[in-house]
């Protein structure tokens, strides 16, 4: 008995210092980022204004703003969502529902391998691809750099959403008489519907950072959007372009314009959190 309460009482300990720790981890993941999303606002809040909003750049101690940018990143990534989510969504059925085999193994580790590829590598394929050959930069090859990087992302988190659906669901439709192709698109995608609009979601916000696959492909413009054929500015290139001046009022517009990027991504965030919520 004495040996059993020593035994209790040690396990009572580890996991307390166990729970402990990983609730420490925890904060520390949290205050990092509220330090890192507090020190954005603090520095970027005071150059914030409606002006700066919706007006294009203009030259140095004449104001301007990144309207141009704001419209140009959501056209790019509006695109890369039309172009990408497709393709990846489908090959992550297909690895999810079929891909059991030599084939599918083959597909998943070249999504594995996509995954960890830099960005910039995927810029200077799209610059080759279509930049060069139309001697010009677009607005279009951005789009399809950043759907590029977006695919693997999506496949993976789409195969492991449908994997994640209980089989009797399977079961019990195919039981009834349903075809394969009926119970994959009838049941499976409507129960994993949350979990990949999420993923997709994920896959927006990772690619609206994107900084370098532009500067090869949309390379950036002091204009509102001009067609899909035409540069395009977008608010990471425009931080960058304002970073790397040497004015003082530039600095504090890219401040503020990575305070309106980091806004962006978390009102994507909030919008798919809302329209996936399970609904009682």
């Amino acid at each position: 008995m004495e040996a059993v309460a020593q035994g209790t009482g040690k396990r009572r300990v580890t996991s307390a210092l166990m729970t402990s720790l990983s609730a420490g981890c925890a904060f520390f993941v949290v205050a990092v980022l509220l330090l890192i999303l507090g020190y954005i606002a603090y520095r970027g809040v005071s150059a914030i204004s409606f002006q700066f909003l919706t007006e294009a750049p203009k030259p140095v101690g004449e104001g301007g703003g990144i309207g141009n940018a704001i419209i140009g990143s959501l056209v790019l990534l509006g695109i890369a969502a039309v172009l990408g989510m497709p393709f990846g969504i489908a090959a992550g059925i297909y690895l999810a529902e079929y891909g059991d085999g030599w084939f599918g193994s083959i597909v998943r580790f070249v999504t594995d391998t996509l995954t960890g590829v830099p960005s910039i590598v995927v810029g200077v394929f799209v610059y080759t691809l279509i930049v060069l050959p139309f001697k010009h930069f677009s607005t279009i090859a951005g789009g399809v750099a950043l759907a590029l990087i977006m695919i693997p992302i999506v496949t993976r988190t789409t195969e492991e959403m449908i994997r994640l659906v209980p089989t009797s669901l399977r079961e019990g439709a195919l039981a009834l008489g349903a075809p394969q192709w009926r119970v994959t698109l009838g049941v499976v995608l409507p129960a994993a519907a949350s979990g990949i609009a999420t993923g997709a979601m994920l896959a927006i916000a990772r690619v609206s950072g994107e900084t370098a696959p532009l500067l090869f492909t949309a390379f950036g413009s002091r204009y509102f959007f001009e067609g899909l054929d035409q540069p395009i500015a977008s608010l990471t290139v425009q931080i960058y372009n304002y970073a790397i001046s040497p004015y003082d009022e530039w600095h504090a517009m890219a401040w503020a314009a990575t305070l309106v990027l980091m806004a962006l991504i978390l009102a994507i965030n909030i919008a798919v959190r809302f329209f996936t919520r399970k609904k009682i």
